[in-house]
């Protein structure tokens, strides 16, 4: 009778014990770490660094474009690829808006799409969340056009 009773205790305390580790950040720091992290993955467009790209990707994430979501880092990244290719970036993008769990764990960041020009053509929308390392990973992206009253600001 011991061995369930302690392998129940072991499955539910065990997972609480990963954030033990980790003290827990202010809302407002939580906020600038997801704005950090945004903008860096931003920056990779714009370096042209796919490998850099795809390292923000969390291995499950889920990426709509078109019909069918991509889902895993390694469809994405592969996705992806050819936004990359060429000495261009084909578009931009910054967040103006963050938001973060109270618990800390996921995060939503938002903003503008621009296209070579600078013209706002899209938003972005992407969920974030922080792994037991800290780091801020994707999980999921979906992007939609702006219609052209609303790009004009």
């Amino acid at each position: 009778m011991r061995k369930p009773l302690l392998l129940l205790a072991t499955t539910i305390l065990v997972p609480g014990c990963a954030s033990l580790g980790q003290p827990q950040a202010a809302p407002a720091d939580l906020q600038q770490q997801v704005l950090d992290a945004e903008r860096s993955f931003a920056r990779t467009m714009a370096d042209r660094n796919h490998a850099a790209f795809t390292a923000f990707l969390s291995e499950e994430a889920v990426f709509f474009s078109g019909e069918t979501p991509i889902r895993g880092r390694e469809a994405v990244a592969a996705a992806w690829r050819r936004y990359f290719d060429g000495p261009d970036a084909p578009f931009s993008w910054e967040p103006d808006l963050v938001e973060v769990l109270a618990s800390g764990s996921l995060a939503l960041s938002t903003g503008p799409v621009r296209d070579p020009a600078g013209q706002v053509v899209g938003r972005f929308n992407s969920i974030w969340r922080r792994e037991a390392s800290g780091q801020w990973r994707i999980v999921f992206d979906k992007g939609s056009q702006v219609c052209a009253t609303e790009g004009a600001q």
